[in-house]
C-alpha cells in the first residue's frame, strides 16, 4: 500500500502533468452541473456535452424541466445510453427541486443524494465544483488509478476508495486532486493502454513495472 506521504507526492505529480485539470462537463450554474452529472452515468463527458446545449436551451430552469414531458426530454438526450431512465430521473429531480428546495440546488450531501438519479459520486461532484465544498468524487478513473498505484486495496469498494483517499490526502487538496486523478486516468494512465513507459510515477507503481 502506498503511504500517505507517497500518495500526496503521486497526486501532486499528476497535478504537475495536468495543472489545468477541471470539470469537463459544460455548465453555467449548479442546476446545469447537477443535471449533466446525472446524465454522465455510463456515458462520456463528450457525449453529455453534445446533448446538454439543446436540453438547457429548451429547459433552462428546474421549473421548465419539471413541467416538460418525458418524450420532450428524451428528444434532447436520446443519443445517450439509458436515455429513458435518465429522462425520467432528471424530470423527477427537477420536480423535487421545485417541491422541496424552492428551485435551488442544495449543497449538502444528505440533501443531494435524496434527489432522483443522484448518488454519492454525483453529490460529491456538485458539492466540490458548484459550491467549493471539499469532497472527493470517485469515478472509474479515480478508482482505477487508486488501485493501480496501490493507494487502496484492489478489493475496496468505491466508498472505501473514497475514504482512503480522504484519509491520505489533505482536505484542502481533495477537489483539485480529484480533477488531477481524473485527467491522469483519462489521458495518461488509461484503462487499456496506459503510458507506463513515459510515466513519472513508474518507480512507485507496481502495476506499471509489470507492464514495461
Amino acid at each position: 500500500m502506498l503511504s500517505k506521504t507517497k500518495t500526496i507526492e503521486a497526486v501532486q505529480t499528476m497535478g504537475d502533468l495536468f495543472p489545468d485539470a477541471h470539470c469537463e462537463l459544460n455548465h453555467r450554474n449548479a442546476f446545469e452541473l447537477l443535471i449533466a452529472t446525472i446524465l454522465s452515468a455510463q456515458a462520456t463527458d463528450v457525449g453529455v456535452n453534445k446533448v446538454t446545449p439543446k436540453l438547457f436551451e429548451r429547459f433552462p430552469t428546474p421549473a421548465r424541466l419539471a413541467a416538460a414531458s418525458e418524450e420532450e426530454v428524451i428528444e434532447c438526450i436520446q443519443s445517450l445510453g439509458l436515455y429513458r431512465n435518465k429522462a425520467k430521473n432528471i424530470r423527477l429531480c427537477a420536480q423535487q427541486l421545485m417541491e422541496r428546495f424552492d428551485g435551488e440546488v442544495p449543497c449538502t450531501r444528505e440533501e443531494l443524494v435524496s434527489l432522483a438519479g443522484v448518488g454519492r459520486k454525483t453529490a460529491n461532484v456538485v458539492m466540490s465544483v458548484a459550491f467549493n465544498i471539499p469532497a472527493f468524487a470517485v469515478d472509474t478513473h479515480v478508482e482505477r488509478i487508486s488501485k493501480r498505484l496501490q493507494i487502496c486495496r484492489q478489493k475496496d469498494t468505491v466508498l472505501e476508495v473514497e475514504e482512503t483517499l480522504c484519509r491520505k490526502i489533505p482536505k484542502e487538496l481533495w477537489s483539485r486532486a480529484h480533477h488531477w486523478m481524473i485527467f491522469f486516468g483519462r489521458y495518461h494512465c488509461i484503462a487499456r493502454k496506459p503510458k507506463c513507459h513515459e510515466c513519472p510515477l513508474l518507480e512507485m507503481c507496481a502495476f506499471g513495472q509489470r507492464e514495461v
